[in-house]
């Protein structure tokens, strides 16, 4: 329509053409020929019926005008139906507000959790009554414990066929081997380990491997004493990753607690407050605490000695070195020459151990050295592939 009308002449009432060769007119737009004003005349002519009231109760609406003989745009049937359903001025009054405050369906006596059980009745005692209640909060607590079980599903369990394809391999390999396990698992259940990678560093492989030697086989404050003090402008963040790493393997494996005396030690629980701060600190600001006794000597695989004095710190068992992205860049130079600078980078990546670990690995250097046969020159064996006469 809008194609074919122009926009201006939308709002126009329609006219009536009258045809030269016929009696009849037409209409020259899609727009009906009776305009609002004869609509509102034809209204007003309508006859109404006498048994329909025209006018509504003053007493009732009193937002409405009183006369309404003259308005032609009276309704009444919607004046009826608000006649027999709108209150008066003093219902309206006992209405409460649009908005009540919020209450509980807990709160009345249908919907009291008790009463779901079908055990319940009216002529329950109080002891019975309480035993009801008790009974049905247990309910509840197994319900919302099930309801958070199914939550976590999707992480502990995402996929139960493939778990129980798994479990059911592990036992037959436990059948098989009669219960027995392997040194490894054996291991792995009572010594823990962490190892952290770190993100990619602005250096190259070359000279983070320098720290990576510097630190191998040290515990954890020496490394960061040693960090601390280096020369090497990457040590900064080195530095900062073997801290984080210290920390989540104490978070998340409890490496290094040493007990639950010893970690209130560390924490200066029984020590006044003028106590810790007059001790010296490490590398990383923590409080030092004295070693108490003499500790165990151990060897190391290099054959050095080291005493231990806890069994539960913890020490950097392996460090090694990852290249990461490299990156380009020009350097102009003189004659239009041009030089292509490589940038690279490097992580950087560490096991870290407890020291009742190097404790067992030097227990076994020990006793494997201990029971190594005595090496003679001319052992004591018998003389074969041999003739006991001479061939000439």
């Amino acid at each position: 329509m809008s194609a074919r009308i122009p926009s201006r002449r939308l709002g126009q009432p329609a006219l009536a053409v009258f045809h030269p060769r016929t009696t009849t007119s037409y209409i020259t737009s899609t727009f009906p020929h009776r305009s609002f004003s004869c609509a509102l005349r034809l209204k007003a002519e309508t006859p109404v019926k006498a048994d329909t009231p025209s006018k509504p109760d003053p007493k009732t609406y009193d937002n409405l005008p009183k006369d309404h003989s003259d308005d032609p745009l009276s309704n009444p049937i919607l004046e009826t139906y608000l006649k027999n359903h709108l209150p008066s001025k003093e219902k309206r009054a006992r209405i409460p507000p649009p908005n009540p405050p919020m209450g509980d369906l807990s709160a009345t006596s249908i919907f009291q959790p008790e009463h779901e059980n079908p055990k319940w009745h009216d002529s329950l005692s109080a002891t019975q009554l309480e035993a009801l209640k008790q009974q049905e909060e247990a309910r509840n607590k197994a319900a919302k414990a099930k309801l958070e079980r199914q939550l976590r599903a999707n992480l502990t369990d995402p996929v139960p066929e493939r778990r129980l394809r798994l479990e059911r391999k592990l036992l037959v390999r436990e059948v098989e081997k009669h219960g027995r396990i392997t040194k490894a698992i054996k291991l792995a259940r009572t010594e823990r380990e962490f190892t952290y990678i770190s993100q990619d560093l602005p250096t190259s492989t070359k000279k983070l491997t320098r720290l990576m030697h510097l630190i191998a086989g040290k515990t954890v404050e020496e490394a960061l004493v040693q960090l601390r003090f280096s020369k090497k402008r990457i040590a900064i963040d080195v530095r900062k990753g073997l801290m984080l790493a210290r920390d989540r393997a104490i978070v998340e494996r409890g490496m290094g607690l040493g007990g639950q005396a010893a970690a209130q030690n560390s924490l200066g629980n029984e020590e006044p407050e003028d106590a810790i701060n007059s001790e010296p600190h490490l590398a990383d600001g923590a409080s030092w605490v004295a070693p108490k006794g003499e500790g165990k000597l151990i060897q190391l695989k290099d054959g050095s000695r080291k005493r231990v004095h806890n069994d539960t710190e913890i020490y950097i068992d392996q460090a090694w070195v990852g290249s990461g992205p490299s990156g380009y860049s020009l350097e102009y130079r003189a004659r239009g020459r041009v030089n292509k600078l490589t940038h690279r980078s490097a992580s950087f990546s560490v096991l870290l151990k407890e020291e009742k670990t190097r404790i067992r690995i030097s227990d076994e250097l020990k006793k494997k050295r201990d029971n190594r046969k005595l090496w003679v020159a001319l052992p004591d064996r018998p003389v074969t592939a041999q003739r006991q006469y001479n061939l000439w």
